[in-house]
């Protein structure tokens, strides 16, 4: 119950904020909003009213939402353009634009948000550059050779260490590798031989293969100011966007499989394991879902907001509008693009399950 939860209060926000995002941009710049719907309402299934022009809707299946404005040739193959001025087509270049990417804006704020939240509620951490260990990982070489925290490691293989960045830069670069560490405590010193677990961790923004024994420094926290909140919840989103880009590069340039992508069930597998650690926890999982959603729309794919917004520029650079026949077929193809990638995903999903 708990996983099920979790996956529709993220899922649920997730699409409320890009649609709502679309829904403020459209509003903002006098464009028509025919549907507001979070979730599906197929075979009726659902709660919907019209107030005004624009018909709200909440869908019992929270697997995805959408904004639909009068006058715009999209996935619902709406062929029907009169010419008014609060259609989509009659919009110049820039108020399209900024129609179609802010949905994307609206997921990347979400994060900004979440993160200057985490960030005021957790404080701000400050890690002692001594090489004094201040945490231990279960199961991994540090304990099992006998070290404690309060230790004070002086040495990897023979060579002197003080600080904290002296000693990991030496074990990250030995993953797989036996090392002898020295450390001390209450003024005797011991030394064991250790084998360094080859991880895959981030570092500085890219996922690297390094060594580890499974040892932290000391950390302390102190309350967080109003520039750490916002500094934190601009820098923890950058830093995700960026890997969550780099990861995509990878898999596109065949350095990762396209197996490791996800979909539904991967996020209520995650968003169960992180509503059991704690609200925080599911709220960061929150917004590196939401930064995964946002890059993933503004990909230059037609049926996503990226799609969208590359036949808007290329009208734009032809000084014409595409024909109705060439935008129709151009949706049908992302359309077909899109249920090929869903059933890759599920696929993906299923067989994570099954394996």
């Amino acid at each position: 119950m708990t996983t099920i939860l979790a996956m529709i209060f993220v899922l649920v926000v997730l699409i409320f904020f890009h649609e709502l995002g679309h829904y403020l941009a459209a509003r903002s710049v006098g464009i028509r909003v025919e549907r507001f719907y979070v979730g599906f309402n197929l075979f009726g299934l659902g709660i919907k009213k019209k107030i005004g022009h624009t018909e709200y809707g909440l869908g019992l299946i929270p697997l995805g939402g959408y904004v639909k404005v009068a006058g715009i040739v999209d996935e619902s193959m709406d062929t029907k353009l009169t010419g008014a001025k609060w259609e989509f087509q009659s919009k110049n270049s820039l108020q399209k634009i900024w129609f179609m990417s802010s949905g994307v804006l609206a997921n990347l704020l979400l994060a900004v948000v979440i993160f200057a939240s985490l960030t005021l509620a957790n404080g701000v951490a400050e890690a002692d550059p001594s090489s004094v260990v201040g945490s231990l990982a279960r199961d991994y070489p540090a304990v099992e050779a006998g070290i404690q925290n309060g230790d004070e490691i002086t040495a990897i293989n023979g060579e002197s260490v003080s600080s904290w960045d002296e000693l990991t830069d030496i074990i990250h670069a030995r993953p797989g590798e036996t090392i002898e560490v020295t450390w001390i405590r209450d003024g005797k010193t011991f030394q064991r031989v250790m084998e360094t677990r080859a991880t895959d961790t981030l570092v500085d923004d890219e996922i690297k293969t390094v060594g580890m024994i499974g040892i932290g420094p000391v950390v302390t926290t102190r309350p967080a100011g109003f520039g750490d909140v916002v500094v934190g919840g601009f820098a923890l989103t950058k830093r995700w966007l960026v890997l969550t880009v780099k990861s995509l590069v990878m898999i596109i340039t065949g350095k990762a499989s396209l197996r490791d992508v996800g979909g539904p069930i991967l996020i209520a597998q995650l968003a169960g394991q992180s509503a059991q650690s704690g609200f925080s926890a599911l709220l960061g999982l929150l917004a590196i879902i939401s930064i995964n959603l946002a890059l993933i729309n503004i990909l230059p794919i037609p049926a996503l907001d990226g799609g969208h917004i590359a036949i808007v520029l290329i009208e734009a650079a032809l000084r014409r509008s595409l024909s109705l026949r060439a935008r129709m077929v151009v949706q049908q193809l992302g359309v077909v693009l899109l249920l090929t990638l869903i059933v890759v995903i599920l696929y993906n999903d299923i067989m994570r399950i099954i394996r």
